[in-house]
């Protein structure tokens, strides 16, 4: 039991112990500035692994990608509804942020860095996805423009020969070699951020600590409120009332394997069971559960929003403007569907929240982001992978019919 545990939170436990005792540290020593380096090192290496890992992991699983024509019509609509749900989920997150603040009093420096909000939405969307030159694809800065670029050469690879093409063998060791690299760098976590809060405590004292509990005193009761209203209403839409009853007598396994895990990966077995047992077409559920596991993360958009306002307190920075909110959802969704198919996508999407809002302030915020995202890591797992199961509901109804589950029911009743 005690080796399970260790095995699924022990790096958790270690960032987390490593957090509170750099906290403690710097406290109690004011000289903890010192320490800052420690962070900057760690800061500097993801900064340096960013671009090729993104671009080789994009690329080469959209290369490999092999779909038949019902699979791609299940893709589609999957896909839409991912896209659908995750919207919902970060409006309903915006709203909570503008109604309950998560930080009350700025207490860093936004002299550098504030946000443009005179841009118009095309003005957004054309800076968003695209940039004037290929070199300018090569810098941190430019994310989204790189995920979108990487998407493109991935779709070219797979027209010009997919798994077979040797592009495509190349990308792919490309990407394995890439996240053993980032797996010795996260070794070094820790340590980083044992320095970087050492330091920031001792800049910026107490108001850091209040600020954290503030924020988790919001996420965690709306994750639940989001699992008691939201998915029961999913589960209505995709199979009426006997879909919201069969919804309960199954979602239980998801969630706490998820809860226990801290992996969507790790609940796919648990999540096609329960598929199975509620009746959903088992070419539905082997196709949206596993695509669900690194691509449907409610959650995530929720922990997006958060991180976003979040940091916007801590800058003092005005989180209004209807530029600004179409920028924070564009971002929320895009991250919980595309960079969630990228292993430590998680760290990745903090790249982007800090490069898109923050960049000159990116040594103080992306640490900062990091560290929301592993307080708020379990119900968002619990979110991200149960959801996997109530959407698999929506895209039977859709690609099925009205009727599917009284069907997968008198089928299952005649064996």
């Amino acid at each position: 039991m005690s080796r399970s545990f260790f095995r699924t939170y022990g790096f958790l436990s270690a960032m987390l112990l490593a957090i509170v005792l750099g906290c403690v540290l710097g406290a109690l020593w004011p000289e903890a500035t010192c320490l800052a380096p420690l962070g900057t090192i760690f800061i500097n290496l993801m900064f340096c692994i960013v671009v090729p890992l993104v671009f080789c992991s994009l690329s080469s699983s959209i290369a490999c990608m092999k779909s038949p024509k019902r699979a791609g019509r299940i893709m589609g609509t999957t896909l839409l509804v991912f896209i659908v749900t995750g919207l919902i989920a970060a409006v309903i997150m915006l709203f909570a942020m503008r109604l309950y603040p998560p930080v009350l009093e700025p207490w860093a420096d936004a002299a550098a860095g504030a946000v443009d909000e005179q841009a118009s939405v095309a003005q957004l969307l054309v800076s968003f996805f695209t940039v004037e030159d290929f070199a300018a694809l090569l810098s941190r800065r430019a994310m989204l423009p790189l995920i979108v670029f990487s998407i493109l050469i991935g779709f070219g690879v797979n027209l010009s020969g997919g798994a077979d093409c040797l592009t495509a063998k190349v990308l792919q060791d490309m990407t394995n070699c890439l996240l053993k690299v980032v797996s010795l760098i996260s070794y070094y976590a820790p340590v980083a951020f044992f320095g970087f809060f050492a330091s920031l405590v001792a800049t910026y004292g107490a108001q850091i600590t209040a600020a954290y509990g503030r924020a988790m005193l919001v996420y965690y009761p709306l994750c639940f409120v989001y699992v008691l209203v939201a998915f029961p209403l999913y589960a209505y839409l995709g199979g009426g009332k006997e879909g919201v009853r069969v919804m309960r007598r199954h979602i239980l396994r998801p969630a706490v394997t998820a809860l226990g895990t801290c992996s969507s990966v790790a609940t796919i077995p648990t999540n096609l069971e329960a598929a199975e047992d509620s009746g959903v077409p088992r070419d539905i559920s082997d196709l949206v559960l596993p695509l669900g596991a690194t691509m449907h993360m409610d959650g995530s958009c929720f922990s997006c929003v958060l991180k976003i306002a979040f940091l916007f307190g801590v800058f003092g920075i005005p989180f209004e403007g209807a530029g600004l909110i179409v920028k924070i959802l564009l971002v929320a969704v895009f991250s919980s569907v595309a960079m969630s198919g990228i292993p430590g996508g998680g760290y990745i999407g903090e790249y982007i929240i800090c490069t898109l809002f923050f960049p000159a302030q990116m040594a103080i915020a992306y640490p900062i982001a990091v560290t929301i995202g592993n307080l708020v890591d379990p119900p968002a797992t619990m979110i991200n992978s149960a959801g996997d199961y109530v959407v698999s509901f929506l895209v039977a109804r859709f690609t099925e019919g009205k009727d599917w589950l009284e069907r997968a029911q008198r089928e299952k009743a005649a064996h």
